[in-house]
């Protein structure tokens, strides 16, 4: 399976993005939403585009047109594609599938494939004793930095949505 076009673009929704005055994707703080100076350090969380964290050795310095930022986002979904691909072993729907895809890129790969979701999912007969169900172990990664944020909460709600009931 690949992303469909519809989750692809209630991904771009969900991610957000931030431009600079032409209208170019420029660095910012995922956590403040503040674009970063390029003379300065990046923050933990820098962030471009549609949700790239910015890799060390990587320069947006210059920004990002629309048509490479969605490339790059393109990119990044291939990995989270891939890990979940790779990690789910149950049949999915379309919309399951991309809500899945939509965690993966948000939590990362590693996070992802050793989650209380993918144990979930794949066994229908798991149980655990910190998450009764697959809605709350989903739900639970709401978390930045240590800080549950309203914005993951809000985030996870959406996905869960999609997932349960094909709500994009």
């Amino acid at each position: 399976m690949k992303m469909s076009d519809k989750g692809i673009e209630w991904l771009k929704y969900k991610e957000d993005k931030v431009l600079d005055k032409y209208g170019n994707h420029v660095v910012y703080d995922d956590a403040t939403r503040k674009p970063v100076n390029h003379n300065e350090p990046l923050p933990q969380g820098a962030t471009i585009g549609y949700g790239h964290l910015v890799k060390p050795g990587e320069d947006f310095s210059a920004g990002l047109t629309e048509q490479q930022a969605i490339a790059l986002l393109r990119s990044d979904i291939a990995v989270a594609e891939r890990t979940v691909q790779n990690n789910i072993t149950a049949n999915l729907t379309q919309n399951q599938y991309d809500a899945l895809v939509s965690l993966a890129y948000n939590i990362g790969a590693s996070a992802f494939k050793n989650s209380t979701v993918v144990k979930y999912i794949n066994n229908p007969n798991f149980h655990s004793s910190i998450y009764p169900n697959l809605e709350s172990a989903w739900k639970a990664w709401n978390r930045t930095q240590g800080k549950v944020s309203n914005g993951l909460i809000n985030r996870r709600q959406n996905e869960w949505n999609l997932y349960d009931v094909g709500i994009y």
